[in-house]
């Protein structure tokens, strides 16, 4: 009997559940826009971190790409997404007038284990045209592995409003399909470090 009472305490509500469910989203992003996420004085990241409750962290490292990871409830992940895009709309409008500023669309690469890229396509593509269509994002997932790692990027662009449905799509099919085997994460240092000792040994 207790067993039973232990199996509908799990089956709580559908939403206490989905609130509970800790999410970690990868991004890979380059100077200028880590630039712009950070801030001066790293205002702008801890604005982000107080309104959403998530935590973030940006990779350290002088290459010309950093991972920004972003961990907490969903909620506080979608919160923090959503903030982030506006940031980055409301940078790449500052260098155009005002009546262009609006139509720039905004690009976030999301760095996901290559075993759950499956899932996010759908048979013969249908789960990605599906996610296009109902949240009017570009997505595209690259065919190939990001450099010494088991992950691809999946890159979504448009209007703020319209990626923050589509990471909340793509997020929901994630945690519908955990990655199989291990994750070997990317880091943009490394394969930076690799392709400059192969340019090495071949002048030597």
């Amino acid at each position: 009997m207790a067993s039973q009472d232990g199996a509908s305490s799990l089956g709580s509500s559908p939403e206490e559940t989905e609130l509970s469910i800790t999410l970690t989203l990868r991004m890979l992003m380059h100077g200028k826009e880590i630039g712009s996420i950070i801030g001066k004085k790293g205002e702008t990241v801890k604005r982000i971190r107080e309104q959403s409750s998530a935590r973030i962290t940006i990779s350290e490292g002088s290459c010309p790409e950093r991972i920004t990871t972003i961990t907490g409830s969903t909620d506080a992940v979608f919160r923090a997404v959503s903030m982030i895009a506006f940031k980055l709309e409301e940078d790449l409008g500052a260098g155009s007038d005002g009546a262009a500023a609006g139509r720039a669309p905004v690009t976030l690469r999301l760095v996901i284990p290559a075993s759950q890229c499956g899932s996010l396509i759908g048979k013969a593509g249908a789960k990605i045209r599906e996610i296009r269509e109902s949240s009017g994002a570009q997505v595209q997932v690259a065919a190939d592995l990001l450099p010494n790692s088991t992950e691809r990027a999946v890159t979504v662009s448009g209007v703020p409003d319209t990626i923050i449905q589509c990471v909340r799509q793509i997020c929901a099919v994630i945690l519908e399909s955990p990655p199989k085997g291990a994750t070997i994460p990317y880091h943009p240092g490394l394969s930076l470090g690799t392709i400059l000792l192969s340019a090495n040994q071949v002048s030597g």
